[in-house]
């Protein structure tokens, strides 16, 4: 396994939707989901999406922590690791929550987005077997994330509200924009 490199907003292939994957079978297909998910880890971070290393295939990996007190927090979706191909929301909750994301690809980062509470996803699993996935608070958001990174979406672009990192404990006093803060990750490297 290999830990790939995640890319910024400035490549393109972020903003791009992803293709369907035709062969689930294929050694590069198996090979990609595991350098995502040690990418994943070594980040670290609960979600990543193939596009985020470059690659513009449906594919997304998900594992919230198993840490002490996450299990408590998030009951048996705790460190479960969830590999989808061509992942596809199929029910949604009418219940609206917002919540604080941030995101692999946009470093220094967060932003308050609305997710709809409950989902259910429809994928493949790395073996090509049909799976619905029911998730629920964080994890339905993780999965609505990751999804929208399937189609060139950030959550900056959902966002009513964006901030630096640093500002989380310090008083902000003013707010940017998606294109500010892509612009401002951008110049920053």
């Amino acid at each position: 396994m290999t830990v790939r490199t995640i890319i910024t907003p400035e490549n393109p292939v972020l903003r791009k939707k992803a293709h369907r994957v035709t062969d689930v079978s294929d050694p590069k297909l198996q090979t990609l989901i595991d350098d995502m998910v040690e990418t994943m880890i070594e980040a670290p971070g609960v979600g990543l999406a193939a596009p985020q290393v470059e690659v513009s295939q449906r594919v997304i990996v998900v594992r919230l922590p198993d840490d002490e007190g996450s299990v408590e927090e998030y009951g048996d979706q705790a460190g479960v690791l969830y590999t989808l191909v061509n992942p596809e929301l199929v029910r949604v909750s009418d219940e609206v929550v917002d919540g604080i994301e941030a995101c692999l690809s946009i470093p220094g980062y967060y932003g308050s987005v609305s997710r709809h509470q409950a989902v259910t996803v429809q994928a493949l699993d790395r073996r090509g077997k049909k799976v619905r996935v029911k998730a629920k608070d964080w994890l339905a958001r993780v999965f609505q994330h990751e999804i929208d990174h399937l189609d060139g979406v950030l959550f900056i672009d959902r966002a009513t509200e964006i901030w630096r990192a640093a500002e989380e404990s310090a008083e902000a006093d003013d707010e940017i924009t998606g294109e500010e803060a892509a612009a401002n990750q951008k110049t920053e490297r």
